[in-house]
């Protein structure tokens, strides 16, 4: 059962035309602290949201506290040693297990901390209640900033991710759209999701990231997909001091053919903002709106759309940048003065949301773009049309347990107003 037609939705719907947006905010997220000095902070979460309510764009989308998700959710992905192991680790008996730690990378970038499991739960239910959302036809934008954890693999850690919310809920889309489009504009390739749907054509991955000495230090642009999968994986390589004009000389052309050939009945979109201009770990020269035309590039076309959170370690520019994506999903003009709220030292002395880009050096020439841009839209035109499969085939990688599955109600599970109390078995050491 798969969403509108075969014909293509138009870019030119409007970026005012009014979309039924959801947003997943737990107010508790903003409380989760990876520990002194690490660059990865959920409290940037409640910057977010705190500039969401000032400038009013809460009146304007449904707010859902997200239903934690259980263990069998997230073993739909990742294996049952795994997350037994995230289930079980506290701050106080992680020392027990150093081969545990050492097996799921669950140290340095990815260390353990407070609440830990409660934490993966939380975003990861996000994104998942989103795709329920998305798939029950009631919203056409669902939004939530915590997720978009890209790099988490099946039984690991990796890159200050532990669970891979995008996956789990891209399992979720597969359950009503024969087609799911991933696009990821982090500064990182997305290596955790293109992974999981390497080999299959029902989910194409599109990943514009810095490329080189960098981590993780995958996304070629030579790697498009395996077996069935073959062109299904789009890596757009990119080197340091990228601008918005040379970002989009890229990032239009190359997703308007992926929308013409792969026809997807959903779109994922994680927008990390570490690809900003003055991030502390990036190195990319994208100014807020230029991050942002992606979002309305992507909403122009009318497709049911889950905007995802990711990296991002200026925190005040991270707040900026998805506040003002916030409105640009609710096709609402942010106005540039921050309003006074809890948090405005951040952003002074100037209190706006908007910041100049910097004068560093664009790496990126303009044959080497070209090169880029011409080599990815002659694979893609590759794929006449969009893929024939079956509804009910699933990625063969991904055929996982999924006995009680049958027996829930999608519904109930994620429903903002369920008290159902988590399960499953207890972890091991």
């Amino acid at each position: 059962m798969e969403t509108g037609s075969n014909s293509l939705p138009s870019p030119s719907c409007g970026d005012a035309a009014k979309r039924r947006v959801c947003y997943f905010y737990e107010p508790e997220v903003g409380n989760y602290y990876y520990g002194q000095g690490h660059p990865m902070k959920p409290h940037r979460i409640r910057m977010t949201h705190a500039l969401l309510s000032n400038y009013g764009l809460l009146d304007s989308l449904e707010v859902i506290r997200p239903v934690p998700a259980r263990e069998r959710d997230l073993c739909r992905f990742h294996s049952d040693d795994y997350v037994a192991f995230l289930r079980g680790v506290t701050p106080e008996t992680q020392h027990d297990h150093p081969k545990a730690l050492r097996r799921y990378n669950v140290c340095d970038d990815c260390p353990v901390f407070e609440g830990l499991y409660a934490f993966c739960q939380t975003y990861a239910g996000a994104s998942v209640g989103a795709a329920v959302k998305l798939n029950h036809g009631a919203h056409d934008i669902a939004i939530n900033w915590a997720g978009g954890l890209h790099h988490a693999k099946r039984s690991g850690a990796s890159g200050f991710c532990y669970v891979n919310d995008i996956v789990l809920a891209i399992l979720e889309l597969l359950k009503w759209h024969e087609r799911v489009l991933y696009v990821d504009i982090d500064i990182h390739h997305g290596d955790g999701v293109e992974e999981a749907f390497y080999t299959t054509d029902r989910v194409m991955t599109a990943s514009f990231h810095k490329f080189g000495d960098y981590f993780p230090g995958t996304g070629h642009r030579h790697d498009i997909g395996y077996g069935k999968g073959k062109y299904y994986a789009v890596n757009v390589p990119l080197q340091e001091g990228i601008d918005d004009e040379s970002y989009h000389s890229l990032f239009k052309p190359i997703i308007g053919k992926v929308m013409e050939v792969f026809r997807p009945g959903a779109v994922v979109l994680q927008c990390g903002a570490d690809s900003l201009s003055g991030d502390r770990l990036g190195c990319f020269n994208l100014s807020i709106k230029g991050h942002a035309e992606c979002v309305r590039y992507m909403r122009s076309f009318n497709v049911p759309l889950m905007v995802l959170g990711g990296g991002g370690y200026t925190l005040r520019n991270v707040a900026r940048c998805w506040c003002y994506e916030t409105g640009v999903a609710l096709g609402v003009e942010v106005d540039d003065k921050v309003p006074e709220h809890d948090y405005s030292g951040y952003f002074a002395p100037d209190y706006t949301l908007h910041v100049a880009p910097s004068n560093m050096e664009n790496k990126n020439s303009r044959q080497s773009l070209d090169d880029i841009r011409t080599e990815i839209l002659e694979n893609l035109s590759r794929l006449q049309h969009a893929p024939s499969v079956q509804f009910q085939e699933r990625p063969p990688d991904l055929m996982l347990d999924e006995v009680d599955e049958n027996q829930e109600d999608g519904d109930e599970r994620y429903s903002p107003n369920s008290d159902e109390e988590m399960d499953g078995p207890s972890p091991s050491s």
